[in-house]
């Protein structure tokens, strides 16, 4: 496999940064994942991080051999993700349910598997033109669905920023699976969060992101959603890939052809500190496992970056 990866986050003007993403790759398969904790309920960064480990962690297991079927992989680890939340709340003792949206892909074999909950996007383009975009599990593409609004009208629309389905919370999710297609070379994969595409427009998103290498692009797509959104933005993040031998003059292409067999790479973004962590398996070494410890450990990192963030009381 040949490809060229890149991901970003930007905080806004939120007091701290609830978005959570990664990517990892085997020799044969890729997985991107990005996370949108829910503001408007308790502890949604906590649920973001869950998302985001616990399904890396679960692809870097599997890496021994190819995914019979990714599809069902992805459904089944986000069903197992939301009831992992579950249990932390009941262990917890939280009055409300740390929730968060997810948007995953695998590419095994030059073919596409996502799966999706919430509002966080999957755009595939080819050509410079959208191939395939998921449909939002929100209020607003639901009326948008029954004909009720228009798209321009949804971007002003008082209840644009509800959902309906989610990871945690008292009922599970609805996963919407995006069933396998072929990619081509040249093609671009782009998951994003909606602080990126509720500020820009996709004729925007598709110029910007497609003007040249994913290094070079998803920052200044970055940059832009945070210029137009202003003071009302939300977090931004977002995670490109472009596949095949077209892109390959760039210096940041990854080719797996040397990789042996069972071996895994993960990035991961704490987008907190603006930093990557890589994690590197070797055949047969057994992936970390996603512990209590590391629960704590993200509560007490998020509760200091909260506390960073808050401006001190006047006297």
């Amino acid at each position: 496999m040949k490809f060229s990866v890149f991901q970003g986050s930007r905080q806004g003007p939120r007091p701290y940064n609830q978005d959570r993403l990664a990517y990892a790759y085997t020799k044969d398969a890729i997985l991107l994942v990005l996370a949108d904790g829910m503001g408007g309920h308790r502890h949604g960064e906590i649920a973001a991080h869950m998302a985001v480990k616990m399904l890396t962690e679960a692809f870097q297991q599997s890496s021994n051999e190819k995914l019979r079927n990714p599809s069902d992989f992805l459904h089944a680890q986000i069903m197992r993700i939301h009831e992992r939340i579950e249990s932390v709340r009941i262990a917890k003792e939280l009055l409300e349910g740390p929730r968060t949206t997810i948007v995953a892909v695998i590419v095994q074999h030059e073919y596409l598997y996502a799966a999706h909950v919430g509002d966080s996007r999957l755009y595939h383009f080819r050509e410079k033109q959208i191939l395939h975009k998921t449909e939002d599990h929100s209020i607003v593409e639901k009326l948008r669905r029954q004909g009720q609004l228009d798209e321009k009208s949804m971007r002003t629309h008082p209840e644009r920023n509800k959902i309906y389905n989610c990871i945690g919370g008292n009922k599970a999710p609805e996963i919407e699976l995006t069933h396998k297609h072929e990619l081509w070379d040249g093609d671009t994969l782009m998951l994003c969060t909606d602080g990126v595409w509720g500020a820009l427009p996709d004729e925007k998103i598709t110029q910007i992101l497609l003007s040249g290498y994913v290094n070079q692009t998803v920052p200044k797509l970055l940059d832009a959603a945070e210029t137009s959104a202003g003071k009302d933005g939300d977090n931004m993040s977002a995670i490109a890939l472009q596949w095949g031998e077209g892109k390959q003059n760039n210096k940041h292409a990854v080719s797996t052809a040397t990789m042996p067999l069972g071996s895994t790479t993960t990035i991961m973004m704490d987008p907190a500190a603006g930093l990557e962590s890589t994690i590197q398996l070797s055949q047969g070494e057994p992936a970390p496992a996603f512990s209590d410890d590391d629960i704590e450990s993200a509560i007490a990192e998020i509760q200091a970056a909260i506390n960073k963030g808050k401006k001190p009381s006047p006297n």
